[in-house]
């Protein structure tokens, strides 16, 4: 049995109204796991959507991602077994401090042009990430009311991907003016640090689930801490919980997409300072998307299970959409005739639909994204049941892109990884249909 750091009862009073926002409230950890996200995956989705972590030459990132996404499905389903045992704040912390590494592998990439200290910074990188998401995971499903999850999800979706937002601004600003075909500078990787840094400090400010407290009094769950065998007979009972195995078409999707979108689009189609600029563009659009879609789950219909099911169909009708565009884009050039760089300031008309598809990725991953995290909150209300289930979620997910990432590496055609791409998440939405009218109950029943 591990010691218990936090062995007192669960808060019952109802907390003194305040005009402050309580640190011990669901909506305060739910914005600092957010500004967490912001700081250290938010960075990096804003390094690897520019295209081969930055980098001219692709394989090195592509490598570094693949042992990234391997490490990254065994530990998100361990993790979840991790963060009862430990609580939040310290299975955060660990998985925080490895984001930096991984940044400062490019940094020296960038002089002596070795990746297996990428590799091996990737892999640890698949540690950490999978022990902080297994804990995002458990605090935006376990943590809002019931009947504001949705909006709870569409906070954090909002906050995390200003950090995309902002790390694209970094690439964009210190390279402006390298127009031509090159790695980023060092400035950039050192940014992309020092914002990471900062996430893994901020993260000890997260709170146990036994600690936060809902206005009306009750507190998240009354687990304390697991053990490990506990966890260990739990973990195995997922692979064979019906929930959960019709969330995995969607898991393995839902990353699946990124290597056909940063490396084939973006860095195909567009120079250096554009992707920069894309980047800005395609992590606000998940702002957009996640608060969106973070509504129609909360507030369309008075009955749970109907928001759940209208916002299946809105995705699953916009992603059939944006797709099809993308099938359009994706005609006009292939991984054997690649066109021209597009740049924003001098490709005039030219560069108005490939980026206007690029940005359309970024809203409908958001959307997508928040809402099988909606569908996974609704299927518990316990932070311990939660974090298991976030923690598969996200194992799944990983092993996906870990496989496209060595797809793409593979010199697979564009067209080909697109089809699939498209396949993938068409195939998602009906299972999550059926999970949804089976699995999710209204509320009061």
């Amino acid at each position: 049995m591990v010691s218990n750091r936090y062995h007192e009862e669960p808060i019952t009073d109802n907390p003194k109204p305040s005009c402050f926002l309580r640190h011990n409230s669901p909506l305060a950890q739910v914005i600092l796991i957010g500004v967490v996200c912001f700081c250290c995956p938010g960075m990096l989705n804003a390094l690897s959507g520019m295209g081969g972590g930055g980098q001219l030459n692709h394989t090195a990132s592509n490598n570094s991602l693949t042992a990234l996404y391997t490490a990254f499905s065994i530990s998100s389903i361990l993790g979840a077994a991790i963060h009862n045992i430990l609580g939040p704040h310290l299975t955060l912390f660990l998985g925080c401090s490895t984001y930096v590494l991984y940044t400062s592998s490019f940094l020296l990439y960038n002089h002596f042009h070795h990746q297996a200290f990428a590799v091996a910074a990737g892999a640890l990188l698949g540690v950490g990430a999978g022990l902080l998401w297994a804990a995002q995971g458990a605090i935006i499903t376990s943590y809002p009311p019931t009947n504001m999850k949705g909006s709870y999800i569409s906070i954090f979706w909002t906050i995390f991907n200003m950090g995309g937002v902002i790390g694209g601004l970094i690439p964009f600003i210190l390279n402006y003016h390298r127009t031509e075909a090159a790695s980023v500078n060092d400035g950039t990787y050192v940014a992309f640090m020092c914002f990471m840094s900062l996430g893994a400090l901020l993260s000890l400010a997260i709170l146990p689930a036994c600690k936060v407290v809902r206005d009306d009094g009750s507190s998240c769950t009354n687990m304390l801490h697991s053990n490990v065998s506990t966890e260990g007979v739990e973990v195995l009972k997922l692979f064979f919980n019906w929930k959960v195995l019709l969330l995995v078409p969607a898991a393995w999707s839902s990353n699946f997409f990124y290597p056909y979108q940063f490396n084939d689009v973006n860095a195909v189609l567009f120079n250096l300072r554009t992707r920069g600029l894309n980047n800005v563009c395609y992590w606000g659009a998940q702002m957009v998307g996640s608060v969106g879609i973070g509504y129609v789950m909360d507030f369309s219909f008075e009955r749970r299970r109907v928001r759940g099911v209208v916002g299946i169909v809105v995705v699953a009708v916009l992603g059939s959409v944006i797709w099809g565009g993308g099938l359009a884009n994706q005609v006009r050039y292939s991984s054997n005739d690649l066109p021209e760089k597009l740049d924003f300031k001098n490709s005039g008309s030219h560069f108005a639909w490939p980026f206007l598809l690029y940005f359309s990725f970024g809203l409908l991953d958001a959307m997508f994204q928040s809402l099988v995290y909606w569908v996974i909150g609704a299927l518990a209300d316990d932070s311990e049941i939660l974090s298991r289930y976030s923690g598969f979620f996200k194992g799944v997910q990983s092993a996906g892109a870990a496989v496209a990432w060595q797809v793409d590496e593979h010199k697979v055609s564009f067209m080909s990884q697109l089809i699939v791409n498209w396949v993938l998440t068409t195939i998602s939405y009906p299972l999550l249909f059926v999970l949804v009218v089976l699995g999710v109950k209204d509320e009061g029943q």
